[in-house]
């Protein structure tokens, strides 16, 4: 009896032993694997954070691109010069004589805008289409009065007041392009 007492003894102790065994390596391992899933944890946020980064990047570049493209809608401070020379060459282009009797800033710091007045004669066709031309130009312009008359000579004249949307001189990180003459549009007789 001895035996049988003494084997059912080694038994449960190596039963107890090999369950203590078991649990010392369910725990180890379950801290791993705790520590496994946090860092996958970490892994899928960074993931996802960059993800979020190259989307953005992403976007910025189209936005960056619109940009340039809205930004040829308005007159750079700069680039009066040239936006009145195409003016007149519109002008030559059309029949008809363009002076530009005044320039000046006006609008607020974050809407600037410039004021032009211009004179235009020539025939009636001619300075109503040049009229048209200025106006569907594609800048962000309007015109604020517009008077048209005939000289005693049958010359017509017409005095407009223009306000352009500018930007300032000084840009940010932004790159804008210079409009030349021939940029104002295709073809001056494509809006009649």
């Amino acid at each position: 009896m001895k035996s049988s007492l003494s084997s059912l003894i080694v038994m449960i102790i190596i039963c107890v032993a090999a369950l203590a065994g078991y649990g010392v390596w369910y725990s180890a391992i379950a801290a791993k694997s705790a520590t496994v899933a946090a860092l996958q944890d970490g892994i899928d946020t960074k993931t996802e954070t960059i993800n979020r980064i190259a989307a953005t990047r992403a976007t910025l570049a189209d936005i960056a691109s619109d940009e340039a493209v809205v930004q040829n809608y308005f007159v750079p401070e700069l680039g009066v010069v040239t936006f009145i020379d195409a003016l007149e060459a519109r002008g030559k282009e059309l029949k008809a004589s363009i002076s530009v009797l005044s320039v000046s800033t006006s609008g607020t710091s974050a809407r600037p805008t410039l004021t032009l007045t211009l004179s235009v004669e020539g025939t009636f066709d001619a300075v109503m289409r040049t009229l048209g031309s200025i106006e569907y130009a594609p800048y962000s312009l309007s015109l604020t009065t517009l008077s048209v008359m005939q000289d005693d000579g049958g010359t017509w004249r017409a005095d407009v007041k223009l306000v352009v949307g500018s930007v300032p001189a000084v840009r940010s990180a932004t790159t804008t392009q210079a409009t030349s003459p021939t940029a104002l549009i295709s073809s001056p007789y494509a809006y009649f």
